[in-house]
Parts: C-alpha cells; sequence; structure tokens
C-alpha cells in the first residue's frame, strides 16, 4: 500500500503542473508532467512486481 500510496501523492502532486501546461501552454510545465510521469510508470511496475510477488507467494 505504501507504493499505492506515492502514485497518489505524485498524481496530486502534478495536477497544478498539468493544468499549466494545458491551459497556459507552460512548456516548462510540460516538462515536469513529463518527468512526474516516467516517475509514475516505474512507480506502477514496482506495484505491479509487488503485487505479482505476494500473489505467487500464497
Amino acid at each position: 500500500m505504501e507504493l499505492f500510496s506515492k502514485v497518489k501523492e505524485l498524481v496530486a502532486g502534478i495536477e497544478a503542473d498539468a493544468e499549466k501546461f494545458y491551459n497556459s501552454n507552460n512548456g516548462a510545465a510540460g516538462t515536469r508532467v513529463r518527468k512526474a510521469m516516467q516517475d509514475l510508470k516505474v512507480l506502477a511496475g514496482d506495484i505491479r512486481k509487488e503485487v505479482t510477488e505476494k500473489k505467487n507467494a500464497k
């Protein structure tokens, strides 16, 4: 659950940058959104591994 909480925090943290990018065409905000999306992808992979390990441990 710890990793899932990190995902929620990350998504909440990039909301302002996403709005700046899409509504104001702020390029720097777009760069921050792209980096956060890459971090999200890594976290999602970690969650997948954790779930698989826990499922197979039964």
